[in-house]
């Protein structure tokens, strides 16, 4: 009788191993899955500067590399920069924070852009804070130095 009982706690240890095992593999690879598949990417404009966190390395120019930004919204709010040669070969990621809850835009926009726009996302990267701006629906950004929305981030307290 012992034996059965001790038996059947050793089957019901197992089967919630098993349990939290499954449970603990599902949310890796969710977790993970997430990062593979960005919620949206861009590339810098040419005729914008690079964010102060991106130093190109010896031999190579603004006109031989790209850098994409990937935004992540799940489980939360990232944002990864991939700086690449032309060849496609990666030479640095950035984890950046994204400082806001959600994007903003400018209390008082230029005329000339469509609803919406533009929109800034404030992100920081390694303790520099960049705010990236999106000037209509295009897979390009930019780098703001617009002191107006600067100030309108100080501001938000985000």
């Amino acid at each position: 009788m012992k034996a059965t009982i001790q038996m059947t706690s050793l089957i019901q240890g197992i089967k919630r191993y098993r349990l939290l095992l499954i449970f603990s593999v599902l949310v890796l690879v969710v977790m993970k899955g997430c990062e593979l598949f960005p919620e949206a990417s861009f590339e810098l404009a040419t005729d914008s500067r690079l964010p102060r966190w991106v130093t190109l390395p010896t031999g190579l120019s603004r006109a031989n590399t790209s850098l994409r930004l990937d935004y992540y919204a799940v489980p939360w709010r990232r944002a990864r920069f991939l700086l690449q040669e032309s060849n496609g070969h990666t030479l640095k990621r950035e984890n950046g924070d994204m400082r806001c809850k959600a994007p903003f835009e400018a209390k008082n926009p230029s005329k000339g852009f469509p609803p919406g726009y533009p929109a800034y996302e404030a992100i920081t990267v390694r303790g520099t804070t960049e705010i990236i701006e999106h000037r209509k629906m295009e897979p390009i950004f930019y780098v703001t130095d617009d002191p107006t929305v600067w100030e309108q981030y100080r501001s938000m307290g985000c």
